[in-house]
């Protein structure tokens, strides 16, 4: 080849000019540049968090850019930031009991478990059972006690005992009867001194004050002198959110203080590690920080990130802190291998244990109590009693809030391997739903609310296997097929075609046919004007006719695209007097409630167990059982 070609000119043969020889070079050069500089952006801090680089330089980096003044306050962080708190306590009281007649005073440990609702679903909730709302009620039944077993008993007796006390009461003799020590006199006087500081000298009948927490005049409210102020209710406050505005909105960061000398393995599979990303952790920071104990008020600060293929969140990274100074960090790389890195941008710490909540990603209620629990020690059947409770009276499917939290009390510590779950109170977007433990004479053992009424609702609000995906809440839409707008009457779960459909409460069929765009339809009459209705059905069960009788769970049809539909679902009706209403927010009666002749005895178990809860007790760590694989022991972990 040459290029002897005269300039302007074709070349001919093997014969080239420079400029096109210059502008081939140029276009590879500038190619080369475009496509390395694209597959930087794209992987640059998605899916790495070390390079080999930084995997070897273990000192401390030297970052010119200032730590933030607050970890709660503005960051450069785009995602809200909430406190969290898991506490777990022994508490020693002494428990006064009656058996076979005799009253026996003893000291009775409790457990009080009282934490934030997880907020990012981690391994610990990774092998949980599928949601399944009718199976979960069926799991519900009220229990019948052992007679065998001793009858756990919340009577506090108000003072110390050591050792058991026996208490026997017999008849006084008449002949017998003491000297009066007081005079009516003396008891006069001593009632007079006893209450004269119940009073003021204020005019008027005495007045009582709301709470100033929920006073009208925390919402800004001017209150007149003299008024009597009240509890402002129906008012909810939600923590201000930012919707994350880069990549890394998939991963959310928890900072937390070890309270008590924890093992290593404990305090990380506590937090959602497997027994494999322990293994492989510890063997990565062994050269760096070689304790297999963590010191008390040492901190963790764990980046969690999405795992392909799966809703479970994966430690990305993990740092270890004496107090402020910084240890050791280990990150995951793109090979899947734990490496040694650099320490990640510094945050000003807080007294508080904190988590960085990624609201797109937040677990449902259902799987954060199954998190939460697990995260306590708390085991499966206790967790799976707790999410059946509640079941009825909420829609588990949906997503937790920050801030939400749950309260538990049990019988015995956490050694014992048959712990009574005693009380349990669930906060949601401020609202407190409390469950009491209480045994009837019979011995049937249930969960009721402060007024007496079992968390058992008269009807199911998502009556069909698996509860559904929610497509269409009731109220005014466009319809999807006549495109014109109009009341949706009910809700329309999604399911696949064949997906068992259950009886919402007990009732008698009404209808059980083809009902012009309903497609085949069934309608259930309920107690007290009540009906539910169903639509789109692929086929209605056998003996589903009109005048059969039904009782709640059973299947009566099948989930289906029949009628005006443009997919399989389920369309679910509540009806009242003839009205529809929303199923999913309508307030529906309790199924359940205790007899009258128990009342009293309930009222003193309720406060019985709000004393036992606000006692203080003994801190201790909580422990979490991670079930063995093939190749792997079964470990026992805490923090």
């Amino acid at each position: 080849m040459t290029v002897q070609s005269p300039e302007g000119a074709l070349p001919q043969g093997r014969e080239i000019s420079f400029a096109w020889l210059a502008g081939t070079i140029l276009t590879g050069v500038t190619s080369f540049m475009l496509m390395a500089g694209a597959l930087q952006v794209s992987f640059k801090g998605q899916d790495t968090f070390s390079t080999p680089f930084e995997a070897l330089a273990i000192s401390t980096s030297q970052d010119p850019t200032p730590a933030p003044a607050s970890l709660v306050g503005k960051t450069r962080r785009a995602k809200p930031v909430t406190q969290t708190h898991s506490d777990l306590e022994i508490i020693e009281a002494s428990i006064r009991e009656v058996v076979d007649g005799v009253a026996r005073i003893r000291n009775q440990p409790f457990t009080t478990i009282d934490a934030t609702l997880a907020t990012a679903a981690t391994s610990l909730s990774e092998d949980i059972p599928s949601y399944d709302p009718a199976a979960l009620l069926a799991r519900n039944e009220p229990l019948r006690a052992n007679p065998a077993s001793e009858l756990v008993s919340t009577d506090i007796y108000g003072a110390d005992v050591e050792g058991e006390v026996t208490v026997r009461t017999a008849a006084l003799e008449l002949s017998d009867a003491p000297h009066r020590a007081v005079s009516d006199m003396s008891a006069a006087q001593f009632v007079r001194l006893s209450v004269e500081g119940a009073y003021t000298d204020v005019e008027g009948p005495l007045m009582a004050y709301a709470s100033p927490s929920a006073s009208l005049r925390d919402l800004g409210i001017e209150i007149a002198p003299g008024t009597i102020e009240g509890v402002a209710e129906n008012v909810t406050v939600m923590a201000k959110t930012r919707v994350a505005d880069d990549m890394s909105h998939l991963r959310t960061e928890r900072v937390l203080t070890i309270r008590e000398q924890t093992p290593i393995a404990e305090a990380f599979m506590r937090n959602g590690f497997t027994t494999q990303m322990v293994t492989a952790v510890t063997r990565a920071m062994q050269n760096v920080y070689p304790q297999t104990d963590l010191p008390e008020g040492t901190r963790l600060r764990i980046l969690f990130g999405a795992s392909r293929g799966s809703q479970t969140l994966i430690p990305y990274r993990v740092s270890i802190y004496d107090d402020t100074v910084h240890r050791v960090t280990v990150a995951l790389t793109d090979q899947g291998r734990y490496v040694t890195a650099l320490e990640p941008p510094r945050i000003e710490f807080t007294e508080e244990d904190t988590e960085e909540v990624n609201v797109g990603n937040l677990p449902t209620i259902y799987r954060s109590i199954w998190e939460t629990g697990r995260k306590h020690g708390l085991d499966d059947a206790t967790i799976d009693r707790i999410a059946a409770m509640y079941a009825y009276d909420l829609d588990l499917t949906r997503r937790v809030s920050p801030g939400d939290s749950i309260e538990i009390l049990l019988s015995g510590n956490t050694e014992e391997d048959n712990q009574d779950l005693l009380y349990v109170a669930l906060t949601l977007s401020n609202t407190t739903r409390e469950l009491f433990r209480f045994q009837t004479e019979d011995g049937v053992i249930d969960f009721y609310n402060p007024e007496g009424e079992t968390g058992k609702q008269f009807l199911l609000r998502r009556p069909l296997e698996g509860g559904g995906t929610l497509r269409s809440r009731y109220g005014y839409r466009r319809h999807p097929i006549f495109g014109d707008y109009r009341l949706h009457t009910g809700s329309d779960l999604a399911a696949r075609t064949g997906t068992p459909i259950y009886a919402g409460g007990d009732g008698i069929v009404e209808m059980a046919q083809w009902y012009s765009g309903y497609g085949r339809y069934v309608e259930l009459r309920h107690a007290n004007g009540y009906n539910t209705a169903y639509g789109h059905m692929s086929a209605i069960a056998d003996g589903i006719t009109p005048g059969t009788p039904v009782t709640q769970g059973q299947v009566i049809g099948y989930v289906g695209s029949t009628g005006q539909s443009t997919g399989p679902h389920l369309h679910y009706e509540i009806k009242i007097n003839g009205n529809t209403v929303d199923p999913l927010a309508v307030k529906l009666p309790r199924a359940n409630s205790l007899p009258q002749q128990y009342q009293t005895e309930f009222a003193s178990t309720v406060a019985q167990v709000r004393a036992l809860i606000e006692q203080h007790g003994t801190p201790v760590t909580p422990s979490v059982t991670v079930a063995a694989t093939e190749d792997t022991p079964a470990t026992t972990a805490s923090n």
